[in-house]
């Protein structure tokens, strides 16, 4: 075992909990938020035993996934507004759970979250298809066109599950007004796809022949 890779994992992990839970408890001002319960066990359950699996299947690809340093300009204003999302959408779920501004359905929760679960097995799937993933843009070396599996619907399946996983948080969390926020998202992705393949085209051998093959980023017959 990568001693070193595990404790960055461990550190990140705890982090992006403690981070989430501050967010999302402290603006609530209360414990007793049990959307944010929900959500946090739906979110960080499943991480952590991704990680594991990863750990001792494919270490490798989970340093890439720990790895979020761009070094594509443009991709780093997609991450602060992407950031900047995350913190304004979870501050908001938990204003309107001590204010009680809008209270949802749970029946909306509930099929939320059984939605959320589904994208994160599918997004399980794009790990496993696609070994060459990392959270920054860039073409590794040997790096290969993947076209099977959910690549041959779309090119983009990861944004594709993400933008379903990101819309279904602030359902879970019971905020319609955080669901506003993070409307935000589909529009960041976009700007993001769109600098990712001009970089794919000029450095991954087969990437125009692909692009020709499957026409649609990450809606089918729509973009």
């Amino acid at each position: 075992m990568n001693i070193k890779l595990f404790i960055q994992a461990i550190i990140k992990y705890v982090f992006g909990v403690l981070i989430v839970g501050g967010l999302l408890f402290i603006p609530a001002n209360s414990f007793e938020y049990w959307n944010g319960w929900l959500f946090m066990g739906l979110l960080f359950i499943p991480m952590f035993i991704a990680g594991v699996i990863l750990m001792i299947k494919n270490p490798e690809l989970l340093r890439k996934r720990l790895n979020a340093k761009e070094q594509e300009n443009e991709q780093k204003w997609v991450l602060l507004f992407s950031g900047l999302m995350f913190i304004a959408g979870f501050i908001v779920a938990g204003l309107n759970y001590k204010y009680k501004w809008i209270e949802m359905p749970n029946v909306i929760t509930i099929i939320s979250s059984i939605t959320f679960i589904i994208a994160y097995i599918l997004y399980a799937e794009v790990l496993r298809e696609n070994t060459y993933l990392s959270r920054t843009i860039e073409v590794q070396d040997n790096q290969k066109v993947i076209d099977t599996g959910l690549y041959g619907f779309v090119r983009h399946p990861m944004y594709a599950i993400t933008i379903l996983l990101f819309l279904t948080m602030p359902l879970i969390l019971g905020s319609i007004f955080s669901f506003i926020v993070f409307l935000v998202y589909p529009v960041i992705i976009a700007k993001r796809i769109k600098n990712e393949e001009e970089i794919l085209e000029k450095n991954l051998k087969g990437y125009i022949e692909y692009r020709k093959k499957v026409k649609y980023r990450i809606v089918p017959f729509i973009w």
